[in-house]
């Protein structure tokens, strides 16, 4: 039987398997996970060493609804990331300790919902604080002029500074907007690619588009095919800013996105994107060998 939890850490992975995470993932997979800190002591080898082993992640009281256990883990698929390997969400395994019972079905209260907007915000507690990702969704309670009153998964409330959230009544209730969307993705640029990261400290291509359009109110599918076959197609002569590039090679699916920050013809189009060769994300001109792969263009639409 399903039952409905949300994530009740900051950031939890989303593995393959129970036995995909390797020894030099434990931060990760810990029942207090370090995602921070496994960032920031790990180079490309160990980030790109995570293919085939992690899907995604999910943030801080993000549904995902159990269909399965083994041990430690929970198998789960997370309906706020659109995908063709399940209709119900994203799947995949996670620590049960990850957790919690869900409380509320759509994470909103009459007071609508905070958003982190930066790449990371604190999270004040009565005992004390937590960093939270960008992209987190927390019901509201009340605001003043300086901080916002969330309520958590385990129904204790906490408070996020004003200037790090953006409100409205749920979670996906917003007209797509491309210029905030740009705006919050230029974030990332300079933050090393991470394989099925989808969090503020790391993204890989397609997490990038999929977080940056929620911290917005837009649920736009998790992986970059996916996106091209959901998303209006648009001629590649008439994108514009905060439309989306499509790259595959011949006879494949989609493998890379990117979001348009500077139109104009191939040579000067300009893309704010994640590359998996293990640079830094970045808002550059398209290079000759990125345009020989440019497949298709879309938009979000509302």
């Amino acid at each position: 039987m399903t039952s409905s939890h949300v994530v009740d850490v900051p950031v939890t992975t989303v593995w393959a398997s129970p036995d995909a995470p390797r020894e030099v993932d434990r931060a990760l997979a810990a029942d207090a996970p370090d995602p921070a800190g496994w960032c920031a002591s790990h180079g490309a080898a160990d980030r790109l060493g995570l293919h085939g082993r992690v899907l995604t992640q999910a943030l801080l009281g993000e549904p995902a609804d159990v269909v399965g256990e083994q041990g430690r883990w929970s198998s789960v698929v997370l309906p706020w990331q659109p995908s063709s390997l399940d209709e119900r969400g994203y799947p995949g395994w996670v620590p049960t300790a990850h957790l919690a019972p869900a409380t509320a079905r759509d994470g909103a209260t009459d007071d609508g919902v905070a958003v982190v907007r930066p790449l990371s915000a604190t999270l004040r507690t009565a005992g004390g604080g937590v960093e939270v990702s960008c992209g987190t969704v927390l019901p509201a309670r009340r605001r003043d002029d300086s901080e916002v009153a969330v309520v958590l998964p385990d129904g204790r409330l906490g408070w996020l500074d004003v200037a790090d959230v953006v409100r409205r009544a749920g979670p996906f209730t917003a007209a797509p907007d491309a210029v905030r969307v740009t705006t919050t993705a230029r974030q990332f640029v300079g933050m090393a690619y991470l394989w099925g990261g989808t969090s503020g400290w790391g993204v890989d291509c397609s997490g990038l588009v999929h977080l940056t359009h929620r911290v917005h109110g837009v649920r736009v599918p998790r992986d970059a095919d996916d996106q091209r076959v959901a998303l209006a197609p648009v001629d590649l002569s008439e994108v514009a800013v905060g439309d989306l590039l499509f790259f595959a090679r011949q006879g494949r699916p989609a493998h890379h996105v990117g979001v348009v920050t500077s139109p104009g013809p191939p040579d000067r189009l300009r893309m704010l994107h994640a590359p998996e060769s293990g640079e830094l994300v970045s808002d550059a001109v398209l290079e000759p060998e990125r345009r020989g792969l440019l497949t298709a263009a879309a938009r979000v639409l509302p």
